[in-house]
């Protein structure tokens, strides 16, 4: 028996964020166990809590897809870290948790209280090069309209590794129906998680529209994702989109799934990434198993 919760992640409503199963009570649990309730959740990322190995770290987590493991991702830290700390298993010093996984060490920074509670991470250090002419035509087939190419494409490999492309505006990335097969092949020559793609509105309570999609990690669209919205960050940061010192936006995400996810994304004048929201606790129970 093992002590389990499903969180809801960039929303304060439940059903209307990106769930994350989180097992709580994950010692002894092989890398095929973790990999077999991960592929039973069904959803785009389930955690295991284990004891820090580093004595600077609270708690270490590790994060799967139902195809496999990841280094890092965002929605899963921000959720685990509302779990974790509403289970009583690591709270905030100085309103800071730190959580160990396969990038190494990650801040949290945990504000207000459960009702009105925002948690926010530090993107760890980011690598970014740009698609070749060859590589955007892929892309474009795999998407089935144009990107903007004058601002260059790019992967971003934040510990997750996304393909970013810019649109015409949201209402380009809203009506994208994207060759998901062909979608696969693609990430998985190119060794990526998936394809993050966005565009302005033009009003609204939210800048820019994200969409996410990593069908080679068996998740054809991701409904709110982190690294996806912050490797969008990095993007758009390096091409210029962004006021070049500090800047903060809002970013939507979820629409075409029946979601409607809102994610804070601040950039400070040294480039760094923070990804932050609110997170509402949908499951709690046990997992027998």
């Amino acid at each position: 028996m093992r002590k389990y919760k499903v969180v809801d992640a960039f929303t304060s409503k439940p059903l209307l964020g990106n769930p994350v199963a989180v097992v709580l009570d994950a010692d002894g649990l092989s890398d095929s166990e973790m990999q077999a309730i991960a592929r039973w959740t069904n959803l785009s990322e389930t955690t295991f809590l284990l004891p820090a190995q580093s004595s600077e770290a609270d708690y270490r987590l590790r994060i799967f897809t139902p195809r496999n493991e990841l280094p890092f991702a965002g929605h899963p830290t921000l959720g685990s870290a509302h779990a974790i700390m509403q289970a009583g298993r690591a709270l905030p010093r100085d309103g800071v948790l730190v959580q160990e996984c396969g990038v190494g060490l990650v801040k949290i920074k945990v504000k207000g209280d459960d009702d009105e509670q925002t948690i926010t991470l530090d993107l760890p250090p980011a690598q970014m090069r740009n698609l070749s002419a060859h590589e955007i035509d892929e892309l474009e087939a795999v998407l089935g309209e144009a990107v903007l190419k004058e601002h260059a494409p790019a992967i971003v490999d934040v510990g997750a590794v996304w393909i970013v492309a810019a649109m015409t505006d949201a209402s380009a990335v809203l009506g994208l129906t994207p060759d998901f097969a062909r979608s696969a092949r693609f990430e998985t020559k190119l060794g990526v998680t998936g394809i993050t793609v966005f565009g302005k509105h033009t009003g609204g309570n939210a800048d820019i529209e994200v969409r996410s999609f990593a069908p080679s990690c068996g998740v054809d669209e991701d409904p709110v994702c982190g690294s996806g919205n912050g490797s969008v960050a990095v993007f758009r940061s390096r091409r210029g989109l962004v006021d070049q010192s500090a800047t903060s936006y809002i970013a939507a995400q979820g629409q075409r799934v029946g979601r409607d996810g809102r994610v804070a994304i601040t950039i400070d004048e040294r480039g760094q990434v923070s990804v932050g929201g609110t997170c509402v606790t949908c499951v709690d129970g046990t997992l027998t198993y």
